[in-house]
């Protein structure tokens, strides 16, 4: 049975440019819709957070402007993540995930990963592992990708330097009203780093797949990041 960690932020705000905490955390469609085709897939899912904290859905994310105005669509996703129980609000500690025991890792979005995933002490070196066994797959989506900044080699080199990839572009953080007040700007943060950042028109759904990297632009992406993810394990979908 293959199996994925996913990772969701434990960070309940987003520390802006002006020093005021915006409330965050992870972003529901952008967990929930990967988790429930992993689970139906028939992989062991796994969910762990920086520190093990518990982990808090963003509450724009149940926003209906970001649900299509369908309102049983955040009804199902709250449902949802109710029903996962404690795997979901005990989760495992990042500092804890053996990357032997994984094939996949996932870095689910919402702006949380901006304040506690870009900055994670322990993350880089499972990120690293992962990335640098062909068998085994590194994916993100929107913001997860921030989480990739940790990924730093013994020699100081970033190990997604020259990638192609994905994530929340700067055309969406400004129509999203953060990108005024932000500390630093994901599609900015990426392409300086070495990244080879691609993105669509905004809020298409798109996703990039780089040997073993797959990430998703944005929550709408969400499906067709977990459905590259599953192809990458030889997975029908």
């Amino acid at each position: 049975m293959s199996s994925v960690v996913m990772v969701v932020s434990g960070a309940r705000t987003w520390t802006m440019k002006n020093a005021k905490p915006h409330p965050t955390g992870f972003w529901s469609e952008e967990f929930v819709t990967p988790h429930r085709k992993f689970a139906e897939a028939g992989l062991k899912v796994t969910i762990a957070s920086p520190n093990g904290a518990i982990p808090t859905a963003d509450p724009l994310s149940f926003d209906l402007a970001y649900n299509n105005n369908d309102a049983s669509k955040v009804a199902d996703q709250q449902d949802y993540m109710k029903r996962l129980g404690s795997a979901l609000t005990s989760p495992m500690r990042v500092e804890d995930i053996d990357p032997d025991k994984f094939d996949v890792i996932f870095l689910v979005g919402g702006h949380g990963p901006m304040q506690d995933m870009a900055v994670h002490s322990t993350l880089g070196a499972v990120l690293v592992a992962m990335l640098d066994n062909p068998k085994k797959t590194v994916a993100a989506v929107c913001h997860g990708p921030a989480g990739l900044l940790t990924a730093s080699r013994t020699d100081g080199s970033w190990a997604f330097r020259d990638r192609e990839l994905t994530g929340f572009s700067n055309e969406e953080e400004t129509q999203a009203g953060f990108a005024g007040n932000a500390p630093w700007l994901l599609e900015d943060r990426l392409r300086i780093s070495g990244a080879r950042y691609v993105a669509k028109q905004a809020w298409t759904p798109h996703v990039v797949v780089d040997g073993n990297l797959v990430t998703g632009q944005q929550n709408y992406s969400a499906g067709v990041t977990a459905d590259a993810t599953l192809k990458r394990l030889s997975i029908a979908v």
